[in-house]
């Protein structure tokens, strides 16, 4: 049931109008992921968005953050996530993109859409807008978040300095034995959690697999 989920899940990308010919789909025995069509050769800088526990990366050309020991690009109109900063992606579903990451300010989206011109930099993008009624029926005044309750932000990766280019590992299978053996950083968000628990599951599995996108919906 879980692979065929998956499956429906990465066709609705392909068949999707905001789905462009720059965004490579591969499916692995029940793990999707994407490969996007930008590269982060190295380990970008990353600085924290004021008052939020999220970071983002100024020197890049992408909208691209750090919350919960993952890291989020909004690329073509969806959200995609990885625990390492030159991916394999994941894509994420409107309803499992943490709330903390879509809250933060349009200033800090380094390639936003056109639609996001003459909306209020200091405040978040209209995410309602864009995903319309049913999500915003589901998350009523999500953007109301007491910033004082929020979580501290995960540590920084910043082991993966060492993997660059040619270095940078590419298989999933390597990138979570060596995420285990050097951050030791446990998400408190479930959607994150469960992520960290399937690509666990995933090893052993083949090589260049991503991790399942069926995952429950974020408070």
């Amino acid at each position: 049931m879980l692979k065929i989920r998956n499956l429906i899940l990465v066709l609705g990308v392909l068949m999707s109008p905001m789905a462009v010919s720059d965004t490579h789909v591969s499916v692995g025995i029940g793990f999707p992921y994407v490969s996007l069509g930008f590269n982060v050769p190295v380990y970008p800088r990353l600085v924290r968005v004021p008052d939020y526990p999220v970071y983002y990366a100024p020197e890049l050309q992408v909208n691209f953050f750090f919350y919960d020991g993952m890291y989020w690009t909004f690329h073509n109109d969806n959200w995609y996530a990885s625990a390492w900063y030159n991916g394999p992606w994941s894509f994420v579903r409107p309803y499992d993109v943490p709330m903390h990451v879509l809250r933060v300010p349009v200033r800090y989206y380094r390639h936003p859409p056109t639609y996001f011109r003459g909306w209020r930099p200091d405040a978040p993008p209209r995410w309602e807008d864009n995903w319309g009624h049913d999500w915003q029926q589901r998350n009523r005044d999500w953007d109301k978040g007491d910033r004082r309750a929020a979580p501290r932000p995960a540590p920084l990766p910043t082991y993966q300095r060492q993997y660059s280019r040619d270095q940078y590992p590419r298989e999933v299978e390597r990138q979570h034995e060596l995420q285990q053996q050097q951050y030791r950083y446990q998400p408190h968000e479930p959607a994150v959690r469960q992520y960290y628990q399937e690509l666990g599951k995933g090893q052993g599995q083949g090589k260049g697999q991503g991790h399942g996108q069926d995952r429950g919906r974020n408070k």
